[in-house]
C-alpha cells in the first residue's frame, strides 16, 4: 500500500503537469490559467449546490427513520469530487465533474456499491452492531 501512494504522489502531479503544459502550448499561458481558475470555481459551486442537496435528502431521510445510505454515498462522490476539482489540473478536474454531477455519479456509485459488497462478504470489513 505504501509504494501505491508514493507511486501516486509522483505519478498524479507529473501527468497534470504535463497536461497543463501540453494545453498552454496549444491555447498559451494566459488561457491556460484562466481555465484552471475556471474549473475550480466553477467545480466548487457544483459540489457546494449538489452537497446541500445530499444532505437535505439524508435529513429527510433519517426524519422518516430511513437509512441515508444513498445519499452518504452520494456525499462521499461529492467530497473526493470537490477535492479533486479545487486541485489544480485538467485530469484530476474530469474526475472531479464525473464525481459532482449527478448522471455520471450514477455508475461510480454502481461501482463502488459493488467494490464495497464484496469487501463485507470477504469480510475484510465488519459491522458493528450497537
Amino acid at each position: 500500500m505504501f509504494w501505491l501512494i508514493l507511486g501516486l504522489i509522483i505519478v498524479v502531479p507529473a501527468i497534470e503537469l504535463w497536461g497543463m503544459i501540453t494545453v498552454g502550448q496549444w491555447i498559451g499561458p494566459w488561457p491556460t490559467v484562466f481555465l484552471v481558475i475556471a474549473t475550480g470555481v466553477l467545480g466548487s459551486y457544483l459540489a457546494r449546490r449538489e452537497g446541500w442537496q445530499t444532505y437535505r435528502l439524508a435529513q429527510l431521510q433519517l426524519q422518516k427513520g430511513e437509512l441515508p445510505g444513498e445519499a452518504l454515498l452520494d456525499g462521499a462522490c461529492i467530497l473526493a469530487g470537490a477535492v479533486l476539482l479545487i486541485t489544480p489540473g485538467f485530469f484530476s478536474d474530469i474526475a472531479g465533474f464525473v464525481l459532482v454531477f449527478p448522471n455520471t455519479r450514477t455508475f461510480v456509485k454502481i461501482f463502488l456499491k459493488k467494490w464495497i459488497q464484496k469487501k463485507l462478504a470477504r469480510g475484510d470489513w465488519h459491522i458493528r452492531r450497537w
